[in-house]
């Protein structure tokens, strides 16, 4: 244990749990934001993902939430299905489909977006603003740095 204190890594590893621990307690807000209108965290997070930057290739959309692109096909299978989204080849590259917001899929985000932002910001009210533009920042950087050690190996 001694050699791990030594190099920082202790230090690592708690963060690595803090942090861990912090995105399962706030992401239980947004959670139980999403499912109380009838969406699962994965459905809700694509209508997210396009209500916030507009259409989107299919592969984008999957990489920002983190799936695998067979989860992403199925859920934006079962949204288009309910009017909330569609599909359109890029004209371009007809191998790139992007997807967006039906006008339906705009007006249930546009109805529950606010609501759902007021419990984020709910679940972040132990921070005074300039802490959350720090932790934002230090985040960030600690993204970017692993993300970088990822491209490298």
């Amino acid at each position: 244990m001694l050699e791990l204190q030594e190099f920082g890594t202790e230090r690592s590893l708690h963060l690595y749990r803090t942090l861990a621990h912090t995105f399962k307690s706030v992401n239980e807000h947004a959670v139980s934001g999403s499912k109380v209108h009838g969406f699962n965290p994965t459905a809700y997070g694509v209508l997210e993902v396009l209500y916030m930057k507009g259409a989107q290739p299919i592969q984008q959309v999957g990489a920002q939430l983190l799936l695998q692109s067979g989860n992403v096909t199925y859920v934006i299978d079962k949204l288009e299905q309910k009017g909330l989204l569609c599909r359109k080849h890029c004209p371009q590259d007809r191998r790139i489909i992007f997807i967006e917001l039906t006008e339906e899929g705009r007006r249930t985000m546009d109805e529950i977006y606010p609501g759902y932002a007021v419990k984020i910001d709910r679940a972040v009210s132990g921070l005074s603003e300039e802490d959350k533009e720090l932790l934002s920042e230090l985040l960030g950087k600690l993204a970017h740095g692993a993300e970088s050690l990822s491209a490298s190996n």
